[in-house]
Formats: C-alpha cells, structure tokens, sequence
C-alpha cells in the first residue's frame, strides 16, 4: 500500500454515483482531496450542489453532472460528457443506492421492487458499460463498487435489497477478471451499518455504526494502492455492535 498524499491522485479523473449526499458525498470529498478532479452525479441538482461547495471550500475540484443511474441514456450522456471535456476517467465509484425494509418480500409490490434492483444493480452495469472502455483505452483505471454486508448474509425484511446486493458482488468478482488484462481493479467494498439515511436505524444505536468517512477511507485506500497489489473486496464492520 503506497502512502496516501495530498496530491495522490493529481490529474485523475473520478466519477461518483450518488454523491449528493451520505457515502457519496463523503467519497468524493476524499477522492478531491486527493487532488483529484471529482465528478459529482445524482438525480438532482441541488445536493451535488452541496458537495461541490464543499469540495471547493478545501481548494479541491468538482463538476456536476446530473444523472439517472437507471436511465441506460442519462449514464451514456455523461459518459460522453466526461471524455469530451475532460478526456478521460481513472477511477469510478458506483454508490449510488436505494433500500426497502418495509416487510416481508411477499408483501412488496413489484414496482418496489425495480426501483431496488434497477438502482442498485442495474444501474451498476449501465455505468460500467458506459465508462469502462474509456479506461480500456488508456489501460488503467479503478471501479469500486459499494455493496454491503447484506450482500453476504441474510437481511430479512430486506430481501430485495440483500439481492440486489448478493447480485452486485458476483457482477464485480466477474468483471474484474474481465478486466484484469487491461490493468483495471475492479473492487467492492461491503459496509455494515453506516449511519445514513438510507440505513434502518430501528434499535440500534447510531454513535457505534459506521460513518461515511469510514467508507470513503477504505476507497482511498484502494486507489493508492502499490501498482502490483489488487485488493478486490473489503468488509467493513463497525469496532462495536450497534
């Protein structure tokens, strides 16, 4: 593991889903203060708004593009966007995410069940599609993929979520011996409770979980890593039981 500077990551380009808020934001803070130019997608304006200021108030840099990770023609235009005007990417971060803890599977109606899937997969495999060729052109880059430890146990009440979950983990192991051969890494990072919005807080206790720097460190640290060294997932688990 090479030592994390100010300017690690001077002159990369990285792309952040979901980075309104969260983990997101908290990733592309990161990634910017790295030195690396962040480029900043959600659905909407406002948030990103939010964390580009953010990120300008520290000296980093940080465009937004608005995008729809479940729209295959929303991903494409900023994928377009993105080697028009800054000619390249280096790192990409599929966050962007949606839950439902609701009940019981058999009680979720199937739009509920899209908009989990469609999001938190699919949307994945778009984003992908869209800009992992631009990284095999110039041979290198990093996509890290934030899955979740309900991707690897049981999450009643969840079950939609924890599929979406299980299914993201064996696209990335899939794909990154895909593309292993271009000199891409493609890693997942599996957290447990984060405290988010997105996260059921019901009986936990919010000081023990995870937070969304503890998530954006383990992505700095993947992509300092020494050139011969691939860590291909993390699991990231709070020091105490919420």
């Amino acid at each position: 593991m090479t030592e994390v500077g100010d300017m690690a990551l001077k002159s990369q380009i990285a792309v952040v889903t979901g980075a309104g808020r969260g983990i997101g934001a908290a990733i592309a803070q990161k990634l910017a203060s790295l030195g690396a130019r962040a480029v900043l997608c959600a659905r909407t304006r406002g948030p990103l708004e939010s964390t580009a200021a953010a990120i300008s108030r520290t000296g980093g840099r940080a465009e937004i593009a608005e995008c729809d990770v479940t729209d295959v023609q929303s991903v494409e235009r900023v994928a377009a966007w993105v080697e028009r005007t800054l000619g390249r990417i280096d790192i990409l971060v599929n966050n962007a995410g949606v839950g439902d803890f609701g009940g019981p599977l058999h009680q979720m109606p199937p739009d509920s069940w899209d908009r989990v899937l469609n999001t938190n997969l699919r949307g994945v495999y778009y984003c992908m599609r869209a800009f992992a060729p631009m990284m095999i052109r110039v041979g290198s880059g990093h996509i890290i993929n934030i899955s979740s430890l309900a991707g690897k146990n049981a999450l009643p009440n969840g079950a939609a979520y924890a599929a979406s979950k299980w299914g993201l983990n064996g696209l990335s192991y899939s794909v990154a011996e895909e593309l292993r051969k271009h000199n891409i890494r493609v890693a997942v990072i599996c957290p447990g409770s984060v405290d988010t919005e997105l996260s059921p807080h019901t009986g936990r206790d919010p000081s023990k979980m995870l937070q969304p720097d503890d998530v954006a460190h383990a992505v700095a640290m993947l992509v300092t890593q020494a050139p011969q060294s691939f860590a291909s997932e993390i699991l990231l688990r709070p020091t105490q039981k919420p």
